[in-house]
């Protein structure tokens, strides 16, 4: 094995290190020592729950003291979270993204550009009357969500944001209730989690697939995957861009040998597994898309079937 084997190894998979030393003299053991180690990359270490309180607490030390140095707050404000992102600037015939900051306050949500330092746009929350998360097509043809911020005054203005689900769930709490539903019921009801936890998702990487563990949330109209130490979502897949669900049996990092395989119209098969994969399954199923010629019945069918045999 060649040292950039091993390094691949210890940042992909990592290594478990028992050691059991006894020092002696005259065959005396004088003393022991006993050492259980794991050594693996931070993306490997925090897939699998560990040193996951230092990260935490790292990253909100970090934010906070870079917050305080780009963004004055006011007098008893407090700093909610931060995160790069931009604003739809659309005035006129001027239409184009400004990238800079995302600050989110208690009292305020701020985007903020700090070289040449510009406050890009600012909103009081007590201003703002809904919040809601939409899907937009890059110029590469990746699909990504966008924060769509509806005011007081009847404007409605779009944001971009590193963690744009994130962003969207605490403004939400920030306002605390005062939100109100200009936007259509079905765009509200879409973004409600239909199920939301830990996740498995088989990422290509250097020609091979490789499973990564993270965060997963479906809702009625779509379907995200993130790792702890992704800037952003991997996976952001429509829901009506799936044309069948069912599971496969194969090796799975779950332990339990069975991978949920999502066939879509875009990216062809995806696959996901997850400890217990009875709500993924159920979820995913019951958002398929009818297209009437009797795939997604079919598919709902021979998935629950699947689903329940263990």
């Amino acid at each position: 094995m060649t040292l950039d084997d091993l390094v691949e190894v210890l940042l992909n998979k990592g290594a478990v290190l028992h050691l059991d030393l006894i020092v002696a003299v005259a065959d005396i053991p004088l003393i022991g020592v006993s050492i259980r180690a794991a050594i693996a990359g931070m993306e490997t270490m925090l897939e699998y729950g560990m040193m996951r309180n230092w990260d935490e607490a790292t990253r909100a030390w970090a934010e906070r003291s870079t917050a305080r140095r780009a963004i004055d707050l006011r007098e008893n404000e407090s700093l909610v979270c931060r995160m790069s992102g931009g604003h739809l600037l659309a005035e006129g015939v001027c239409t184009g993204w400004r990238p800079g900051t995302v600050y989110l306050t208690d009292r305020r949500l701020v985007v903020l550009r700090e070289e040449p330092r510009e406050t890009l746009w600012q909103a009081e929350l007590d201003t703002v009357r809904a919040v809601r998360l939409d899907p937009e097509r890059t110029v590469g043809g990746e699909e990504r969500l966008r924060l769509q911020v509806a005011l007081a005054d009847g404007q409605e203005v779009r944001l971009s944001a590193q963690d744009p689900g994130k962003l969207h769930d605490l403004v939400t709490a920030a306002c605390g209730g005062r939100l109100r539903a200009p936007f259509p019921a079905s765009s509200v009801t879409d973004e409600q989690p239909l199920v939301e936890g830990h996740l498995w998702y088989q990422e290509s990487r250097r020609g091979e697939p490789l499973w990564r563990g993270g965060q997963g949330r479906l809702t009625a109209g779509r379907l995200t995957w993130k790792s702890p130490v992704d800037s952003r979502p991997a996976l952001a897949l429509a829901t009506a861009d799936i044309t069948e669900v069912r599971l496969s049996a194969e090796r799975s990092p779950a332990g339990n040998g069975r991978v949920l395989v999502l066939r879509t119209a875009t990216r062809g098969e995806v696959r996901l597994t997850a400890d217990g994969l009875g709500p993924w399954t159920e979820g995913l199923t019951a958002v398929l898309p009818d297209t009437g010629t009797g795939t997604a019945a079919g598919a709902a069918a021979g998935t629950t079937a699947a689903g329940t045999a263990t």
